[in-house]
Protein backbone atom coordinates (compact mmCIF):
# COMPACT_ATOMS: atom_id res chain seq x y z
CA UNK A 1 0.00 0.00 0.00
CA UNK A 2 1.66 3.16 -0.97
CA UNK A 3 1.69 6.56 1.17
CA UNK A 4 -1.78 8.64 1.19
CA UNK A 5 -0.35 11.56 2.05
CA UNK A 6 -2.14 15.28 0.53
CA UNK A 7 -0.91 18.77 2.29
CA UNK A 8 -3.93 21.56 1.97
CA UNK A 9 -2.28 23.93 4.33
CA UNK A 10 0.84 26.16 4.30
CA UNK A 11 2.61 25.51 7.28
CA UNK A 12 3.80 22.19 7.23
CA UNK A 13 6.58 19.89 9.33
CA UNK A 14 7.91 16.67 8.48
CA UNK A 15 8.38 13.66 10.22
CA UNK A 16 9.74 10.50 9.63
CA UNK A 17 8.89 11.50 5.70
CA UNK A 18 4.93 12.14 6.63
CA UNK A 19 3.89 15.50 5.72
CA UNK A 20 2.31 16.86 8.87
CA UNK A 21 0.19 20.10 8.73
CA UNK A 22 0.59 22.73 11.15
CA UNK A 23 -3.33 24.04 12.01
CA UNK A 24 -4.11 27.86 11.26
CA UNK A 25 -6.69 29.63 12.96
CA UNK A 26 -10.12 30.56 10.73
CA UNK A 27 -10.64 33.94 10.67
CA UNK A 28 -14.09 34.33 11.33
CA UNK A 29 -13.91 32.41 14.55
CA UNK A 30 -10.65 34.86 15.43
CA UNK A 31 -12.94 37.82 14.59
CA UNK A 32 -15.69 36.19 16.76
CA UNK A 33 -13.19 35.74 19.78
CA UNK A 34 -11.74 39.07 19.26
CA UNK A 35 -15.68 40.34 20.11
CA UNK A 36 -16.09 38.90 23.50
CA UNK A 37 -16.03 41.46 25.36
CA UNK A 38 -15.79 42.09 29.52
CA UNK A 39 -18.17 44.66 29.87
CA UNK A 40 -20.60 43.21 28.37
CA UNK A 41 -20.46 39.60 30.27
CA UNK A 42 -20.41 42.23 33.53
CA UNK A 43 -23.21 43.59 32.20
CA UNK A 44 -25.44 40.57 31.86
CA UNK A 45 -24.23 39.65 35.54
CA UNK A 46 -25.41 42.63 36.74
CA UNK A 47 -28.90 42.40 35.13
CA UNK A 48 -29.34 38.84 36.52
CA UNK A 49 -28.06 39.94 40.09
CA UNK A 50 -30.87 42.52 39.82
CA UNK A 51 -33.56 40.61 40.33
CA UNK A 52 -32.74 39.44 43.75
CA UNK A 53 -32.94 35.33 44.08
CA UNK A 54 -33.60 33.44 41.29
CA UNK A 55 -34.41 30.62 42.92
CA UNK A 56 -35.76 28.19 40.91
CA UNK A 57 -39.32 28.06 43.38
CA UNK A 58 -38.95 31.87 43.48
CA UNK A 59 -41.84 34.11 42.53
CA UNK A 60 -42.72 34.13 38.31
CA UNK A 61 -45.24 36.89 38.05
CA UNK A 62 -43.15 39.66 39.51
CA UNK A 63 -41.88 41.49 36.76
CA UNK A 64 -38.64 42.20 38.39
CA UNK A 65 -38.11 40.28 41.16
CA UNK A 66 -37.78 36.35 41.25
CA UNK A 67 -36.86 33.77 38.33
CA UNK A 68 -39.81 34.53 36.15
CA UNK A 69 -38.47 38.26 35.67
CA UNK A 70 -35.02 36.69 35.05
CA UNK A 71 -36.20 33.82 32.58
CA UNK A 72 -38.12 36.70 30.61
CA UNK A 73 -34.92 39.06 30.57
CA UNK A 74 -32.73 36.06 29.13
CA UNK A 75 -35.54 35.54 26.01
CA UNK A 76 -35.82 39.60 25.46
CA UNK A 77 -32.04 39.50 25.35
CA UNK A 78 -32.00 36.45 22.67
CA UNK A 79 -35.04 38.42 21.12
CA UNK A 80 -32.71 41.38 20.42
CA UNK A 81 -29.95 39.46 19.04
CA UNK A 82 -31.83 37.57 16.55
CA UNK A 83 -33.00 40.80 15.07
CA UNK A 84 -29.40 40.44 13.80
CA UNK A 85 -29.52 36.77 12.80
CA UNK A 86 -31.24 37.39 9.48
CA UNK A 87 -34.32 35.23 10.49
CA UNK A 88 -31.68 32.32 11.17
CA UNK A 89 -32.00 32.39 15.22
CA UNK A 90 -35.42 32.15 17.45
CA UNK A 91 -36.32 32.40 20.99
CA UNK A 92 -38.31 30.91 23.26
CA UNK A 93 -39.19 29.85 27.18
CA UNK A 94 -39.79 26.19 27.10
CA UNK A 95 -41.88 26.01 30.04
CA UNK A 96 -43.32 23.04 32.05
CA UNK A 97 -44.61 22.44 35.25
CA UNK A 98 -42.50 20.08 37.73
CA UNK A 99 -44.53 17.74 40.28
CA UNK A 100 -43.06 17.68 43.56
CA UNK A 101 -40.39 15.16 44.30
CA UNK A 102 -40.41 15.31 48.10
CA UNK A 103 -37.12 16.93 48.72
CA UNK A 104 -36.39 20.14 47.05
CA UNK A 105 -39.25 20.61 44.55
CA UNK A 106 -41.82 20.91 47.56
CA UNK A 107 -44.90 22.25 45.20
CA UNK A 108 -45.75 22.28 42.00
CA UNK A 109 -43.51 24.62 39.95
CA UNK A 110 -43.78 26.68 36.91
CA UNK A 111 -40.67 25.71 35.37
CA UNK A 112 -39.00 26.90 32.37
CA UNK A 113 -35.67 27.33 30.16
CA UNK A 114 -34.73 30.20 28.18
CA UNK A 115 -33.66 28.97 24.68
CA UNK A 116 -32.11 30.72 21.69
CA UNK A 117 -31.90 28.70 18.72
CA UNK A 118 -29.40 29.05 15.69
CA UNK A 119 -31.09 27.26 12.79
CA UNK A 120 -27.96 25.52 10.55
CA UNK A 121 -28.27 26.71 7.04
CA UNK A 122 -27.99 23.37 5.45
CA UNK A 123 -31.05 21.85 5.45
CA UNK A 124 -29.85 17.82 5.13
CA UNK A 125 -27.22 18.77 8.01
CA UNK A 126 -29.38 17.73 11.92
CA UNK A 127 -26.32 18.23 13.74
CA UNK A 128 -27.23 19.81 17.01
CA UNK A 129 -24.64 21.65 19.36
CA UNK A 130 -25.80 22.79 22.67
CA UNK A 131 -23.93 25.39 25.11
CA UNK A 132 -25.53 25.75 28.46
CA UNK A 133 -25.51 27.37 32.34
CA UNK A 134 -27.95 27.25 34.53
CA UNK A 135 -29.79 30.53 35.19
CA UNK A 136 -31.00 29.58 39.33
CA UNK A 137 -29.02 30.61 42.21
CA UNK A 138 -29.03 29.76 45.86
CA UNK A 139 -28.28 30.44 49.50
CA UNK A 140 -27.22 28.15 52.25
CA UNK A 141 -30.51 27.08 52.95
CA UNK A 142 -31.51 25.15 49.49
CA UNK A 143 -34.50 25.64 49.91
CA UNK A 144 -34.97 29.45 51.03
CA UNK A 145 -36.81 30.87 47.52
CA UNK A 146 -37.11 34.70 49.03
CA UNK A 147 -33.80 35.76 50.33
CA UNK A 148 -31.55 37.16 47.81
CA UNK A 149 -29.31 34.76 46.33
CA UNK A 150 -27.14 37.02 43.78
CA UNK A 151 -25.87 33.67 41.87
CA UNK A 152 -22.99 36.07 40.43
CA UNK A 153 -20.80 33.59 39.85
CA UNK A 154 -22.72 30.36 40.50
CA UNK A 155 -24.29 30.04 38.05
CA UNK A 156 -24.60 33.73 36.49
CA UNK A 157 -20.75 33.14 34.59
CA UNK A 158 -21.93 30.47 32.70
CA UNK A 159 -25.40 32.01 31.97
CA UNK A 160 -23.52 35.39 30.60
CA UNK A 161 -21.02 33.52 28.55
CA UNK A 162 -23.75 31.74 26.84
CA UNK A 163 -25.59 35.13 26.44
CA UNK A 164 -22.42 36.21 25.20
CA UNK A 165 -21.89 33.72 22.63
CA UNK A 166 -25.69 33.92 21.45
CA UNK A 167 -24.85 37.87 20.79
CA UNK A 168 -21.91 37.42 18.42
CA UNK A 169 -22.57 34.07 17.05
CA UNK A 170 -26.59 35.19 15.86
CA UNK A 171 -24.58 37.38 13.51
CA UNK A 172 -23.11 34.61 11.18
CA UNK A 173 -24.62 31.46 9.89
CA UNK A 174 -23.12 27.79 10.69
CA UNK A 175 -24.17 24.71 8.32
CA UNK A 176 -25.23 23.08 11.98
CA UNK A 177 -28.02 23.99 14.56
CA UNK A 178 -26.40 25.71 17.93
CA UNK A 179 -28.44 25.81 21.14
CA UNK A 180 -28.42 28.35 23.66
CA UNK A 181 -30.06 27.83 26.78
CA UNK A 182 -30.01 29.01 30.36
CA UNK A 183 -31.64 26.31 31.99
CA UNK A 184 -33.46 25.91 35.63
CA UNK A 185 -33.87 23.76 38.35
CA UNK A 186 -29.61 23.11 38.77
CA UNK A 187 -29.83 23.46 42.55
CA UNK A 188 -33.04 21.50 43.09
CA UNK A 189 -31.71 18.37 41.11
CA UNK A 190 -30.57 19.52 37.38
CA UNK A 191 -34.87 19.69 36.85
CA UNK A 192 -33.95 21.86 33.49
CA UNK A 193 -31.40 19.86 31.81
CA UNK A 194 -32.76 16.87 32.47
CA UNK A 195 -35.84 18.10 30.89
CA UNK A 196 -34.17 19.42 28.12
CA UNK A 197 -31.58 15.65 27.28
CA UNK A 198 -35.28 13.98 27.68
CA UNK A 199 -36.94 16.06 25.18
CA UNK A 200 -33.71 15.39 22.86
CA UNK A 201 -33.71 11.97 23.26
CA UNK A 202 -37.74 11.58 22.40
CA UNK A 203 -37.50 14.09 19.54
CA UNK A 204 -34.40 12.50 17.90
CA UNK A 205 -32.62 15.36 17.84
CA UNK A 206 -28.92 14.69 16.95
CA UNK A 207 -26.93 16.62 19.91
CA UNK A 208 -23.39 15.74 18.53
CA UNK A 209 -21.79 18.17 21.14
CA UNK A 210 -23.10 19.91 24.65
CA UNK A 211 -20.88 22.43 26.58
CA UNK A 212 -22.10 22.80 30.34
CA UNK A 213 -20.86 25.93 31.81
CA UNK A 214 -20.95 26.07 35.56
CA UNK A 215 -18.99 28.81 38.00
CA UNK A 216 -16.31 29.83 35.61
CA UNK A 217 -15.94 33.39 36.42
CA UNK A 218 -13.82 33.54 39.53
CA UNK A 219 -9.79 33.04 39.65
CA UNK A 220 -9.10 31.59 43.03
CA UNK A 221 -10.16 29.69 46.32
CA UNK A 222 -10.63 30.90 49.79
CA UNK A 223 -7.69 27.32 51.04
CA UNK A 224 -5.36 29.44 49.41
CA UNK A 225 -3.46 32.07 48.05
CA UNK A 226 -3.42 31.47 45.06
CA UNK A 227 -5.02 34.04 42.43
CA UNK A 228 -4.79 32.46 39.20
CA UNK A 229 -7.04 33.14 35.61
CA UNK A 230 -4.81 31.51 33.44
CA UNK A 231 -6.49 28.05 33.74
CA UNK A 232 -9.65 26.34 33.54
CA UNK A 233 -11.00 23.06 34.36
CA UNK A 234 -13.14 20.67 31.57
CA UNK A 235 -14.72 17.64 33.71
CA UNK A 236 -15.26 14.74 31.11
CA UNK A 237 -16.34 11.10 31.69
CA UNK A 238 -14.18 7.95 29.61
CA UNK A 239 -16.58 5.36 30.09
CA UNK A 240 -19.93 6.01 28.07
CA UNK A 241 -22.97 6.22 30.93
CA UNK A 242 -25.58 4.74 28.04
CA UNK A 243 -25.03 1.19 26.83
CA UNK A 244 -22.31 0.61 28.97
CA UNK A 245 -22.92 -2.72 29.73
CA UNK A 246 -23.25 -4.08 25.86
CA UNK A 247 -19.51 -1.58 25.30
CA UNK A 248 -17.41 -2.82 28.06
CA UNK A 249 -16.16 -6.01 26.19
CA UNK A 250 -14.59 -4.02 23.20
CA UNK A 251 -13.12 -1.23 25.47
CA UNK A 252 -11.62 -3.72 27.82
CA UNK A 253 -10.26 -5.44 24.81
CA UNK A 254 -8.58 -2.25 22.98
CA UNK A 255 -7.59 -0.53 25.70
CA UNK A 256 -10.46 2.48 25.28
CA UNK A 257 -11.27 3.35 28.60
CA UNK A 258 -10.35 6.72 28.02
CA UNK A 259 -11.62 7.53 24.14
CA UNK A 260 -15.11 8.11 24.74
CA UNK A 261 -17.16 10.23 23.16
CA UNK A 262 -17.17 12.68 25.46
CA UNK A 263 -13.55 12.61 26.84
CA UNK A 264 -12.71 13.09 22.57
CA UNK A 265 -14.90 16.69 23.39
CA UNK A 266 -12.96 17.66 26.25
CA UNK A 267 -9.57 17.30 23.95
CA UNK A 268 -11.65 18.77 21.58
CA UNK A 269 -12.34 22.05 23.58
CA UNK A 270 -8.67 22.18 25.00
CA UNK A 271 -7.24 21.57 21.30
CA UNK A 272 -9.41 24.70 20.35
CA UNK A 273 -9.99 26.56 22.92
CA UNK A 274 -5.85 27.14 23.33
CA UNK A 275 -5.59 27.26 19.33
CA UNK A 276 -7.92 30.42 19.81
CA UNK A 277 -7.32 31.80 23.00
CA UNK A 278 -4.58 33.93 24.82
CA UNK A 279 -3.12 33.27 27.92
CA UNK A 280 -5.16 30.18 28.96
CA UNK A 281 -4.66 26.43 29.78
CA UNK A 282 -7.71 24.00 29.21
CA UNK A 283 -7.07 21.56 32.45
CA UNK A 284 -8.61 18.00 31.74
CA UNK A 285 -10.13 15.70 34.72
CA UNK A 286 -10.77 12.72 34.36
CA UNK A 287 -14.12 12.85 36.16
CA UNK A 288 -17.28 13.54 35.04
CA UNK A 289 -17.73 16.33 38.16
CA UNK A 290 -16.53 17.43 41.24
CA UNK A 291 -16.89 15.33 44.65
CA UNK A 292 -20.40 16.19 46.00
CA UNK A 293 -21.67 17.89 43.16
CA UNK A 294 -22.99 17.64 39.88
CA UNK A 295 -24.19 19.76 36.60
CA UNK A 296 -25.86 20.33 33.61
CA UNK A 297 -24.17 17.60 31.58
CA UNK A 298 -24.90 14.79 33.38
CA UNK A 299 -28.78 14.27 32.37
CA UNK A 300 -27.14 14.43 28.94
CA UNK A 301 -24.58 12.23 29.23
CA UNK A 302 -26.75 9.37 30.79
CA UNK A 303 -29.12 9.91 27.77
CA UNK A 304 -26.31 8.43 25.61
CA UNK A 305 -24.88 11.96 24.12
CA UNK A 306 -21.89 13.52 24.48
CA UNK A 307 -20.90 16.28 26.92
CA UNK A 308 -18.61 18.12 29.07
CA UNK A 309 -18.38 20.32 31.95
CA UNK A 310 -16.18 23.51 32.20
CA UNK A 311 -15.60 24.99 35.41
CA UNK A 312 -12.91 27.39 36.95
CA UNK A 313 -9.50 25.64 38.28
CA UNK A 314 -9.86 27.06 42.02
CA UNK A 315 -13.32 27.21 43.33
CA UNK A 316 -13.89 29.63 46.67
CA UNK A 317 -16.73 28.47 48.93
CA UNK A 318 -17.45 31.66 50.68
CA UNK A 319 -18.72 32.49 47.50
CA UNK A 320 -20.76 29.63 46.55
CA UNK A 321 -23.97 28.73 48.40
CA UNK A 322 -23.74 31.44 51.10
CA UNK A 323 -26.61 33.36 52.69
CA UNK A 324 -24.92 37.06 52.64
CA UNK A 325 -22.80 38.16 55.45
CA UNK A 326 -19.70 39.40 57.12
CA UNK A 327 -18.40 37.22 59.68
CA UNK A 328 -15.22 37.34 61.48
CA UNK A 329 -14.37 39.98 58.89
CA UNK A 330 -15.05 37.75 55.79
CA UNK A 331 -17.53 38.54 53.53
CA UNK A 332 -19.93 35.51 52.16
CA UNK A 333 -21.99 35.26 49.10
CA UNK A 334 -22.21 34.87 45.53
CA UNK A 335 -21.13 38.80 44.76
CA UNK A 336 -19.94 40.20 41.27
CA UNK A 337 -17.28 41.60 43.44
CA UNK A 338 -15.65 38.60 43.63
CA UNK A 339 -15.19 37.76 40.22
CA UNK A 340 -12.63 38.31 36.97
CA UNK A 341 -14.57 39.28 34.30
CA UNK A 342 -11.17 39.03 32.38
CA UNK A 343 -11.10 35.44 33.19
CA UNK A 344 -14.88 35.30 32.33
CA UNK A 345 -14.25 36.63 28.88
CA UNK A 346 -11.45 34.08 28.10
CA UNK A 347 -13.30 31.27 29.18
CA UNK A 348 -16.33 32.44 27.12
CA UNK A 349 -14.21 32.74 24.35
CA UNK A 350 -12.98 29.31 24.63
CA UNK A 351 -16.68 28.17 24.47
CA UNK A 352 -17.00 30.42 21.50
CA UNK A 353 -14.25 28.94 19.50
CA UNK A 354 -15.32 25.73 20.38
CA UNK A 355 -18.42 25.57 19.02
CA UNK A 356 -17.99 27.35 16.07
CA UNK A 357 -15.51 25.06 14.93
CA UNK A 358 -17.68 22.34 15.60
CA UNK A 359 -20.81 24.10 13.74
CA UNK A 360 -18.85 24.81 10.71
CA UNK A 361 -17.53 21.21 10.44
CA UNK A 362 -18.27 18.44 8.08
CA UNK A 363 -19.74 15.91 10.47
CA UNK A 364 -17.28 13.42 11.17
CA UNK A 365 -16.23 10.32 8.88
CA UNK A 366 -18.43 7.43 8.65
CA UNK A 367 -18.01 3.60 9.48
CA UNK A 368 -14.03 4.32 10.35
CA UNK A 369 -12.00 0.68 10.87
CA UNK A 370 -8.77 -0.44 12.07
CA UNK A 371 -7.18 -3.37 10.10
CA UNK A 372 -5.82 -6.35 12.21
CA UNK A 373 -6.45 -9.46 10.05
CA UNK A 374 -2.78 -9.65 10.00
CA UNK A 375 0.42 -9.00 12.07
CA UNK A 376 2.36 -6.55 10.93
CA UNK A 377 3.87 -3.49 12.23
CA UNK A 378 2.10 -0.42 10.31
CA UNK A 379 -0.86 0.66 10.42
CA UNK A 380 -3.84 0.60 7.75
CA UNK A 381 -6.96 3.00 8.70
CA UNK A 382 -10.10 3.14 6.10
CA UNK A 383 -13.27 4.97 6.13
CA UNK A 384 -16.49 6.95 4.44
CA UNK A 385 -16.92 10.03 3.46
CA UNK A 386 -19.69 11.76 5.84
CA UNK A 387 -22.88 12.28 4.65
CA UNK A 388 -23.01 15.56 5.89
CA UNK A 389 -20.91 18.56 4.95
CA UNK A 390 -18.36 19.21 2.08
CA UNK A 391 -15.12 17.61 3.16
CA UNK A 392 -11.37 19.09 1.81
CA UNK A 393 -9.60 16.01 3.67
CA UNK A 394 -9.05 14.40 6.70
CA UNK A 395 -6.91 14.35 10.21
CA UNK A 396 -5.39 10.98 10.65
CA UNK A 397 -4.71 11.70 14.62
CA UNK A 398 -2.30 9.77 16.55
CA UNK A 399 -1.11 9.36 20.32
CA UNK A 400 0.89 7.29 22.73
CA UNK A 401 -0.69 4.89 24.55
CA UNK A 402 -0.02 6.25 27.48
CA UNK A 403 -0.64 9.85 26.04
CA UNK A 404 -2.88 12.34 27.71
CA UNK A 405 -3.72 14.01 24.47
CA UNK A 406 -3.62 13.30 20.58
CA UNK A 407 0.48 13.67 19.63
CA UNK A 408 0.00 14.04 16.20
CA UNK A 409 -2.38 15.28 13.28
CA UNK A 410 -1.45 13.86 9.33
CA UNK A 411 -3.29 15.44 6.39
CA UNK A 412 -4.89 13.32 3.61
CA UNK A 413 -7.43 13.41 1.00
CA UNK A 414 -8.17 10.18 0.90
CA UNK A 415 -10.40 7.62 2.78
CA UNK A 416 -7.65 5.39 3.98
CA UNK A 417 -4.11 5.73 5.23
CA UNK A 418 -1.32 2.87 5.84
CA UNK A 419 1.26 4.45 8.59
CA UNK A 420 4.66 2.97 9.59
CA UNK A 421 3.51 3.14 12.97
CA UNK A 422 2.14 -0.15 15.07
CA UNK A 423 -1.28 -0.76 15.89
CA UNK A 424 0.27 -1.90 18.67
CA UNK A 425 1.57 0.62 20.39
CA UNK A 426 -0.86 3.73 18.86
CA UNK A 427 -4.65 5.41 19.89
CA UNK A 428 -5.97 6.37 16.75
CA UNK A 429 -8.77 8.56 15.28
CA UNK A 430 -9.75 10.62 12.25
CA UNK A 431 -11.31 13.89 11.92
CA UNK A 432 -13.26 15.47 8.71
CA UNK A 433 -12.05 18.54 7.88
CA UNK A 434 -13.92 21.55 5.93
CA UNK A 435 -12.59 24.08 3.42
CA UNK A 436 -11.91 26.51 5.87
CA UNK A 437 -10.23 24.05 7.70
CA UNK A 438 -12.40 23.52 10.67
CA UNK A 439 -12.23 19.47 12.46
CA UNK A 440 -15.35 17.31 13.64
CA UNK A 441 -14.87 15.45 16.61
CA UNK A 442 -12.77 12.52 16.65
CA UNK A 443 -13.79 9.10 15.64
CA UNK A 444 -11.79 6.18 17.03
CA UNK A 445 -11.72 2.75 14.64
CA UNK A 446 -13.50 0.04 15.12
CA UNK A 447 -12.11 -3.34 14.18
CA UNK A 448 -11.98 -4.28 10.72
CA UNK A 449 -10.84 -7.71 9.84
Amino acid sequence: MKKIISIILASVCIYNGYAQTIIQKDPLIEKMVSEVNADSLKSYISSLVSFGTRHTLSNTTDAKKGIGAARTWIVSKFNEFAKNSQGRMTAELDKWTGASDGKRIDVAADMGNAMAILHGTDTADKRIFIISGHMDSRITDVMNRTADAPGANDDGSGTAAVIECARLMSKYSFPATIIFVAVCGEEQGLFGSAHLAEKAKQNGWHVEAMLNNDIMGSNNSNETNIIDNTRVRVFSEGLPAADLDKKAAAIRQYGLENDGASRQLARYVKETGERYVANIEVVMVYRNDRFLRGGDHLPFVEQGFTAVRITEMNENYEHQHQDIRLEKNIQYGDLPSFMDFEYLRKNTALNLSTLANLAKSPAPPSDLKIDVKNLTNSTYLYWKTPAIGKVKGYYVMMRETTAAQWQRKIFTAQTEIRLPYSKDNYFFAVQSVSEDGNESLPVVPAIGR
